[in-house]
């Protein structure tokens, strides 16, 4: 008995694989018969597929691009504690209840996070004013003077060009002695070795020790316009400004309880209750990547639907040239259903036909995708990332779309009098 039923089991096992492998090898057949018709089908869900996929990478692209930015700027694992400080837009209400509430944050202030913090891998402090550069007949206005910790540049995870950054023995001797952006460097000393130069802030002379790395722009101001000397230095020229208090946590696992830490230790340093709110702002680069996330999320949900319209264009076209093949093949069906076979298996022959059609031009999709993207990284200096969210999502879109579009010509198909069939071609 458990034989029997076993070799039943195989046998229809074995006639299911050959019909679906029959019904695979005359849609290959059919398809291969008209490669000009099929191609010229195919373009639409060739666009459309490579339409879906190409934005797919420009907005990872830009999310990777705006997020190294960042990490670039701000450095990685990495918070700030300032008077008033938010990664989100503040209302002019918060802002007004932020000033009425907050203290200015001092250097006590940085000592206590900075001994109390244990899971912190380093907390410094920095300081920012501005001013104009003027020396030697060459001016340059608007330039950012930061006052800074020696460990701002592991904070930061700042590259040094040239020299070296500001060292922890020259903040505690309020040294005079400053490490230039970029921008900087090439106004005041183009060409030349800049260590070991001068270069006046506010009038004093300050020896160069260091060039910071070209870092290019941030939301349309260069972050090369900055230079940087020892935070007890800025105090005493510029005055006390808001103090800013940096942390880096030690891995991004504890990135979010290390944030924490420093919020609870100032908190104890400014003997707020539990109820109380913080009396000081505090941002972290990991907001400001979830932020980027929700916006280049927000882009993908409005124009990711609009590229698949084009694809349902071309699940149209599809549909019509599978009406017009079973109108050609209406001899051909009518012989089948002849010798045997039945309804659903000439409905499943034109579905996989017209599946396989729109999977074929996914796949040529794909190809021109990671063609144009290499064009435009290549050209523009734009990274554009293929992600394999946004390849599953064209492949199964335009395999379902050649699905649908092949229904109605397949129940058409499969409608068929086999007798009317038979001598429509005569």
């Amino acid at each position: 008995m458990h034989i029997a039923c076993g070799a039943a089991g195989k046998f229809v096992m074995k006639a299911l694989f050959s019909f679906y492998t029959d019904a695979l090898k005359i849609a290959l057949q059919s398809i291969f018969a008209h490669k000009l018709r099929a191609f010229l089908t195919l373009i639409g869900i060739i666009i459309g597929v490579a339409s879906v996929v190409a934005v797919g990478a420009s907005i990872s692209g830009l999310n990777t691009y705006v997020v190294d930015k960042v990490g670039k700027v701000l450095g990685t694992n990495h918070f700030m504690m300032a008077r008033i400080a938010s990664s989100q837009h503040l209302s002019d209400d918060e802002f007004e209840r932020m000033n009425r509430r907050n203290k200015r944050l001092n250097w006590d202030d940085y000592e206590w996070v900075r001994d109390h913090c244990s899971t912190c891998a380093e907390v410094g402090a920095e300081v920012g004013g501005q001013t104009d550069l003027s020396q030697e007949g060459i001016d340059f206005p608007g330039a950012l003077v930061f006052g800074v910790t020696a460990n701002m540049v592991d904070i930061e995870d700042k590259t040094i060009a040239e020299g070296r950054f500001i060292s922890a023995d020259e903040v505690q001797r309020s040294a005079l002695v400053v490490v230039l952006g970029g921008d900087i460097k090439d106004k005041f000393f183009p060409n030349v070795d800049a260590l070991g130069k001068t270069l006046k802030v506010r009038g004093l002379p300050m020896r160069v020790v260091g060039v910071e790395e070209k870092r290019g722009s941030f939301f349309g101001d260069s972050v090369d316009r900055h230079v940087y000397i020892p935070v007890s230095t800025h105090l005493q020229i510029f005055g006390r400004n808001g103090l800013q208090i940096h942390g880096k946590a030690m891995a991004r696992e504890a990135f979010q309880p290390t944030i924490e830490d420093a919020r609870v230790s100032m908190r104890n340093k400014h003997r707020l209750k539990g109820n109380e709110e913080d009396d000081f702002g505090l941002v972290n680069t990991e907001e400001l990547n979830k932020q980027i996330d929700q916006f280049t999320g927000s882009i993908a949900a409005v124009v990711v639907p609009i590229t698949l319209i084009t694809l349902i264009v071309g699940g149209i076209v599809v549909m019509n040239i599978m009406l017009v093949s079973v109108t050609e093949r209406t001899f051909e069906v009518g012989l089948r259903k002849a010798v045997g076979a039945t309804r659903k298996q000439i409905l499943m022959q034109f579905l996989t036909e017209s599946g396989l059609l729109c999977a074929l031009g996914g796949v040529l999709g794909l190809v021109l995708a990671w063609g144009v993207c290499q064009l435009i990284t290549t050209l523009a200096g734009i990274t554009m990332t293929i992600t394999v969210g946004y390849i599953l999502l064209a492949l199964i879109v335009s395999t379902a779309i050649g699905m649908v579009a092949g229904i109605y010509p397949a129940f058409k198909a499969a409608r068929l009098d086999p007798i009317v069939a038979l001598t429509y071609a005569t």
